[in-house]
């Protein structure tokens, strides 16, 4: 295999010449799959809550406080996993974050008052936040260079599906009784037959390599091939490019530490008003609208009916993700996120509610594809997984007030300016990556060694 710097560029170079096959499809409905129940489960609060509201009687300011249980939980479960996905593999970690949000989200179906629910939604969430980085980095690192953005939209968008479910879901059971609520809750657990698609996939090639388990790493390269040579013929050449640098171990401390401050500056900016901006459209959207005067069951609709616009959103990552190299479009989306959120809260007939409405959901999982694309692209092999779950998990640690900030907004401004501050995010996001993000799109994950 010639040196250690030949093997690590050959194994990379092995991978990213690969043509799309049944391998890949295998990793993509896998993590799909796993995405659809996380996704659902992201959103049960938001769909459940009106009926928590009317049948628990919890008011504004508890679904507050438990909603930052949640992303607290996402913050330990992210930073967590990303830190064992590092030491103990991307596999294994995806399967244990996936087997724990499974279980306590079926806990929350059996809590009776404010405190029993937060603490399973803070469990929940932990189990939410390590599975979310701990999959968009193994498909980095698993598929070609020239598809990574296409196929994080395609398992995005797949997953996204399990949104609307939920929310037609609740649309249907929130309103049957005093325990409809529970229903919805127990839907999340159904993710745990994800594990059965995931223990079919190989550990990491570039994670086996990165910490020394070279004869395994290239033994998993030669058991793909293999597999894409079956069903797509004779590979192409590989073509070495010596340029790049191994992947090295380094420390963590290396994340705020040039050349590695600036993307994690940047990145922890874009996570942290990319997450305000968008769970508070999303999670207080339904209690809002019935806030405002709308009925439970009306709110509910407006909310289901806007959540059908977040599967072609992702899929629209796939056309541009690649081709524009992430940065550009990120930007361009953010500012479109912006503006459609400041007319939702300026609109007050059906039509225009549903329209701007399914706008922002479109767009936000546009957004959401290519952020999940572009993060674990900027770290080395070595702290992959923990610069994607520091920035991810910061994120969700400050949307720990952002439920408290919106229903303070709410509370003494009015609903309009709710999403005034929902716009001011996503531009602030925009900001952030025009002005600190690096173009990746096409780069060799390599590229970014250091």
């Amino acid at each position: 295999m010639g040196t250690p710097s030949t093997g690590v560029t050959e194994i990379a170079a092995r991978l990213d010449r690969l043509p799309l096959s049944s391998f890949h499809r295998r990793v993509l409905y896998a993590l799909a799959f796993g995405f659809f129940f996380e996704l659902a489960d992201l959103n049960t609060f938001a769909y459940a809550a009106p009926g928590l509201r009317e049948y628990l009687h919890l008011r504004v300011v508890e679904i507050g406080y438990i909603t930052s249980g949640s992303f607290l939980g996402m913050f330990v479960g992210a930073a967590g996993a990303g830190w064992l996905a590092d030491r103990l593999g991307r596999r294994r970690t995806l399967i244990v974050s996936v087997l724990w949000y499974s279980v306590c989200s079926l806990l929350n179906a059996f809590a009776w008052d404010t405190t029993t629910l937060l603490a399973a939604r803070l469990l929940t969430g932990a189990g939410l936040g390590a599975m979310t980085v701990v999959a968009i980095t193994y498909l980095s690192e698993t598929m070609p260079r020239t598809h990574r953005g296409r196929m994080q939209g395609a398992v995005l968008a797949i997953g996204l599906i399990g949104i609307p479910v939920m929310a037609f879901v609740a649309r249907a059971v929130v309103p049957t009784g005093p325990n409809g609520w529970r229903w919805v809750f127990g839907f999340g657990a159904l993710g745990v037959f994800a594990v059965a698609l995931l223990r079919r996939l190989p550990e990491s090639p570039r994670w086996l390599l990165s910490i020394g388990h070279r004869e395994r790493a290239v033994a998993t390269v030669a058991a793909i091939e293999h597999e894409v040579r079956k069903a797509s013929g004779p590979l192409p050449e590989v073509e070495i490019n010596e340029d790049v640098s191994p992947p090295t171990r380094i420390s963590v401390r290396m994340l705020l530490q040039p050349p590695l401050r600036r993307r994690t500056a940047m990145l922890l900016a874009a996570w942290i008003f990319q997450t305000l901006g968008f769970y508070g459209f999303v999670s207080w959207v339904p209690t809002l609208l019935a806030e405002h005067g709308f009925s439970l069951a009306t709110s509910l609709t407006f909310s289901a009916l806007t959540t059908i616009g977040a599967v072609p959103g992702a899929l629209l990552a796939w056309p541009i993700s690649d081709r524009f190299h992430r940065k550009a479009p990120a930007v361009i989306v953010a500012v479109l996120i912006a503006a459609c959120g400041i007319s939702y809260g300026l609109s007050f007939n059906a039509v225009a509610i549903v329209a701007f409405g399914f706008a922002v959901s479109f767009l936000i999982q546009t957004f959401a594809a290519l952020l999940y694309a572009y993060t674990p692209e900027l770290y080395p092999t070595s702290v992959r997984n923990t610069g994607s779950g520091l920035a991810y998990g910061i994120g969700r640690l400050a949307n720990i007030f952002g439920p408290l900030l919106v229903a303070a907004i709410y509370s003494h401004a009015g609903y309009v300016w709710v999403f005034v501050y929902i716009g001011a995010c996503w531009l602030a996001v925009a900001a952030a990556i025009a002005i600190l993000g690096p173009r990746s799109g096409q780069a060799g994950l390599e590229e970014f060694e250091i």
